[in-house]
């Protein structure tokens, strides 16, 4: 089976059932260079934690990932109800009190929800001031335009003029574009629906290191001891992150 009959089979796969985002926890947490990005990123999270207000922490989207393991202060949550998850809600609508979080972190979860704007007016009347959204999405340069949109499941259209998408589900349904539209193409909209939500930091990574990981359907080119490796070699090739980098970490801060 050719490389592009396979991601297709994925892709028709049934996206949406939850057994398949316990498939991907446990993929993630048996293949080691996989789960040392998680490591990764979970902990540039978790690193900017002192600084914020006294109150809740919680993850987006979690029944795919393990963040509880290293902090278990985190209120884990997801829009699909699972064992290892504290909490189930949608974005769009969240349980929480006004004025109650310190921080929001989501991994490759805002392209996901159907409604953006629903999203950020909860986490305005959520976070405390001061608090913060920490996510990480896909990055729109021409390798990851490329990548994206030839060997990837979901859609990838920065041409999209709306902010919301129709959808099918949780998983299937999909815009990787759209961080990318919020918060570089329409980011004076966003500024104007959102005026206590700031930018506080962008920043362009991971170009090579998720493709050599395969992700959750190929297997790994590299073995997990490699990671650090491939980490510098990322690091050094970091001025040439407008054009290659697969990844974005979105810092938001609450006035």
């Amino acid at each position: 089976m050719s490389l592009l009959s396979f991601l297709k089979e994925k892709k028709d796969s049934n996206l949406d059932a939850p057994g398949t985002t316990l498939q991907h926890r446990e993929i993630i947490l048996r293949k080691r260079f996989l789960k040392n990005i998680y490591v990764s990123w979970y902990q540039s999270f978790l690193n900017t934690l002192s600084g914020l207000p006294q109150g809740k922490i919680v993850e987006i989207g979690s029944g795919g990932g393990f963040l509880k393991t290293l902090d278990n202060r985190v209120i884990t949550s997801d829009i699909l109800e699972f064992p290892h998850c504290d909490m189930t809600f949608s974005a769009e609508a969240m349980p929480f009190e006004d004025d109650s979080l310190s921080a929001i972190f989501m991994i490759d979860v805002l392209h996901h929800i159907p409604d953006s704007e629903l999203f950020f007016k909860e986490a305005t009347r959520t976070l405390k001031k001061g608090g913060k959204i920490f996510m990480i999405e896909p990055a729109n340069t021409a390798f990851s335009r490329f990548i994206f949109k030839k060997f990837h499941h979901e859609n990838f259209d920065p041409a999209a003029i709306d902010w919301t998408f129709p959808t099918t589900g949780p998983l299937s349904g999909a815009n990787g574009a759209l961080p990318w539209i919020i918060f570089s193409r329409d980011y004076s909209r966003f500024i104007k629906l959102f005026p206590n939500l700031q930018k506080e930091k962008i920043c362009l990574h991971t170009p090579f290191a998720y493709l050599i990981s395969g992700g959750l359907t190929l297997k790994s080119l590299l073995p997990g001891w490699m990671f650090p490796v491939v980490r510098f070699a990322e690091f050094v090739l970091s001025p040439l992150n407008r054009w290659i980098a697969m990844f974005q970490t979105i810092i938001i801060i609450k006035d």
